[in-house]
């Protein structure tokens, strides 16, 4: 009796699977419960891909801001992070995927509708099952928030004061990424009018970028960096470290665009999957030969932050449609990109806007393009992408500016003269991320 006993759970444990199976030959679709499983867990990896991403913007800027500024970029952005983290749960998930609980029909969801989870132990009813968890849903769009906030974080690195900037965060985090992000994703005016933005290039990279312009703008440049007509270039700390940073960020991109296929439950999902992981690898590699190729004409010398950005352009023009290109789509997508960059860069200098990192062409400008590019593999239009591209611009850039400018005349939002000379890690924080450099 003991023995049956022992033997009826494993049975039960071989059973389910043939049951599973046979149910699905007999309908030719796979159970409700096999497609949950699958697309929870695909949530999951690229959640955890997306949130490695993080790492990757910390390696990125701390190795071009100089050693001075590099703890103030650590602690940035793993406050960053976890603001979003918190953000999100109490106003922005819901404020993003309203469902039916629209406050203002397509435009603006609820506020303060705290996100809750699947009960503990209670399997989902039939009808949820038709999607994935709640809580790998939440986890994965939470990263994608966080992403867009150290954009910002790059662009106004070596002359922000730390708080004012969280203070940028939590609104950007919480309200205004959410707001602009129901307007596609959470089925909103913009996504029946057709606009199509697939993991991001607009929704995600721009409203960063469009935040991070109006706090350049505000901020102003950093000391000495335009003087007599001229540009100064201030090299970053640690190249090795930038190219880490983009070689994180690389490998999260493909949480990022496959993790959005958003189902895992089919052999043709799976199969979408692979593609847009390969679609997304040609892109970055194309966007970073082309910005090698491009330098070396024009400087007659290589340059490594190009080349950088270069695969980062790239990864940002593949995002907003990384599915339908052939191989040879993702490639010249992408070599536009990292072009792209390498004339954007000199461009916003002779405008005196001071970007350390090289945010904004990235993920601004890449990010248009981008987005204008689904035009050559989508049943969509270009007055309906632009109005898209618009309309992010608008709402994204005034808000900012606005908020910006509040920060700048209540609290004030740049370090003294002094402090920025001496570095942030010692005025801000009062350590420094290379002790052992400054000592004699």
């Amino acid at each position: 009796m003991n023995l049956m006993k022992s033997l009826i759970p494993a049975v039960a444990i071989v059973a389910l699977p043939q049951m599973s199976l046979a149910q699905e030959a007999a309908t030719g679709e796979p159970a409700l419960h096999t497609q949950y499983i699958f697309t929870t867990l695909l949530f999951l990896m690229g959640g955890f891909l997306v949130f490695f991403m993080a790492a990757g913007f910390a390696m990125l800027e701390g190795g071009l801001v100089r050693s001075k500024n590099v703890a103030m970029q650590m602690i940035k952005n793993i406050a960053l992070f976890s603001i979003a983290a918190i953000m999100y749960w109490l106003i922005g998930f819901n404020l993003m995927y309203p469902g039916d609980g629209w406050t203002i029909s397509g435009w603006l969801g609820p506020f303060f509708s705290v996100t809750t989870l699947d009960p503990v132990g209670v399997a989902p009813t039939d009808a949820a099952l038709d999607y994935a968890s709640i809580g790998s849903d939440f986890f994965f769009q939470l990263v994608f928030v966080a992403a867009t906030a150290s954009i910002v974080s790059g662009a106004v690195a070596e002359r922000i004061k730390l708080w004012p900037f969280l203070a940028f965060v939590v609104v950007l985090t919480g309200i205004l990424y959410p707001i602009s992000g129901s307007w596609k994703w959470g089925g909103g005016w913009l996504d029946a009018r057709g606009f199509s933005d697939f993991a991001g290039s607009t929704v995600v990279h721009s409203v960063g970028g469009w935040a991070a312009l109006a706090g350049a703008i505000i901020l102003g440049p950093r000391i000495g960096k335009y003087k007599d007509g001229k540009v100064h270039p201030m090299p970053g700390s640690n190249l090795a470290l930038a190219t880490l940073g983009t070689f994180i960020l690389w490998l999260g991109w493909f949480g990022f665009n496959g993790g959005s296929q958003l189902a895992m439950g089919t052999v043709g999902d799976v199969s979408d999957v692979s593609r847009i992981f390969a679609n997304t690898n040609m892109a970055a590699a194309s966007g970073a030969v082309a910005a090698l190729i491009l330098t070396q004409v024009l400087y007659k010398k290589p340059d490594l932050t190009m080349v950088l950005n270069g695969a980062l352009a790239g990864l940002v023009s593949i995002t907003a449609e990384p599915l339908a290109p052939t191989l040879f789509g993702a490639l010249w997508i992408g070599a536009v990109g990292g072009i792209i960059v390498v004339f954007a860069v000199p461009m916003l200098d002779k405008f005196k806007i001071d970007d350390v990192v090289g945010a904004i062409p990235v993920h601004l400008f890449a990010g248009i393009w981008g987005t204008i590019a689904v035009i050559f593999y989508g049943e969509v239009s270009l007055i309906t992408q632009l109005t898209g591209i618009i309309a992010y611009g608008v709402f994204t850039f005034v808000a900012a500016l606005i908020l910006w400018s509040v920060l700048k005349a209540t609290v004030g939002i740049r370090v003294s003269e002094e402090d920025e000379i001496n570095g942030l890690d010692m005025a801000e924080l009062g350590m420094e991320a290379y002790p052992e450099f400054s000592k004699g």
